[in-house]
């Protein structure tokens, strides 16, 4: 069964249990508002679901509590941040902090972070800028690889995700957050929790047979999106957020699904850029409205009930999860009491 608790109430106790882990009150409760959020976007897989493994990455030594970051570039448009290891949602959320003080200055500006962790979801970062009349982009290296380059069975590539996001006025914003590969691995993880099957055409095993038991995910790899070209554009993105940033990739990309300890060096890139440096922001967003207008008028296919554009389904379901409470499933609402219980705080 699940039930649905209050943004309050689960921001709340993703709190308590990373204090009760050693984490400084102000870091806990960022890190507890930006899981939140994944989850009132409804991106399941990078919220609380994720709260046992960094505890356990945390009480293993994996990840650094009182990290001091560093700038290792720094020029007016462009930064590299070495995140000490610390937990990548302070990584990022201090990432787009500067790229967006950078660009109000220079119009655009392009930061980059290695020595960081898993981050939760892509569209997290690139609405920040999207909230202060700018565009955002974020790029990142995945925290485990489940995908081999085209043709091969070597897993040496992750999901690698892009978001996008971009201010209207009257419409939400328009966010394309999407994995390189046809689902995230986070679905996976939350289907094999509920026992659920997978769609073919998420994953194959090594003999090219299509995989739908989540539990058998070991046996086998994601699909790239469009064949080739997701190929293409994961191995892109990765190096664009691991090689230029001197962060893991390919061979280096520690699992952060097995393995608790070693230090993941995870990298990002965000980029933000500044409306007003090419066109008057109301304009701008009034802009996006019309295009909001002229797909929404598009004639349709049969069956087809509406056209949807990018960042539809995410402000919808933010809004009824706002009002109606975030779902738990019954699994992760037992994982989350038995984790209670080991810190020794509240339960949710």
């Amino acid at each position: 069964m699940t039930v649905t608790v209050a943004q309050s109430d689960l921001r709340a106790f993703i709190a308590r249990c990373f204090k009760a882990c050693g984490m400084p009150t102000p870091d806990a409760a960022k890190v507890a508002d930006l899981m939140t959020k994944a989850d009132l976007m409804g991106q399941d897989g990078h919220g609380v679901f994720r709260l046992p493994m960094y505890v356990k990455r945390i009480r293993a030594g994996g990840m650094n509590m009182t990290p001091a970051f560093k700038r290792l570039k720094d020029r007016p448009a462009t930064a590299l941040i070495d995140g000490d290891n610390a937990m990548g949602h302070l990584v990022m959320h201090h990432a787009t902090g500067l790229a967006m003080e950078k660009a109000r200055t220079t119009g655009v500006a392009w930061v980059g972070a290695r020595h960081s962790n898993h981050a939760g979801p892509a569209s997290l970062y690139a609405m920040m800028p999207a909230a202060e009349n700018m565009i955002g982009l974020y790029l990142a290296v995945g925290s485990a690889n489940h995908m081999p380059p085209w043709g091969g069975t070597d897993m040496l590539l992750s999901t690698n995700p892009i978001a996008v996001a971009l201010p209207s006025q009257d419409f939400p914003p328009v966010v394309l957050d999407m994995a390189t590969t046809v689902a995230a691995y986070g679905k996976i993880k939350t289907a094999a929790q509920r026992d659920e099957t997978m769609p073919e055409g998420w994953m194959i095993d090594r003999e090219g047979n299509p995989l739908t038991d989540p539990k058998r995910a070991s046996e086998g790899f994601l699909l790239p999106i469009g064949g080739p070209k997701g190929y293409g554009l994961s191995l892109v993105f990765g190096i664009l957020a691991g090689v230029l940033n001197g962060a893991a990739f390919g061979r280096d990309v520690v699992d952060f699904n097995a393995d608790a300890e070693t230090v993941t060096n995870t990298g990002h890139v965000i980029l933000a850029l500044d409306i007003a440096a090419f066109a008057d922001p109301d304009e701008f967003r009034a802009g996006i409205d019309a295009v909001w207008t002229q797909m929404k008028s598009s004639g349709r296919m049969p069956g087809v009930d509406a056209i949807r554009l990018p960042g539809e389904r995410l402000d919808r379901v933010m809004r009824e999860r706002a009002a109606q409470g975030i779902p738990i499933p019954e699994a992760l609402r037992t994982t989350l009491a038995g984790l209670a219980a080991e810190l020794g705080v509240a339960p949710l």
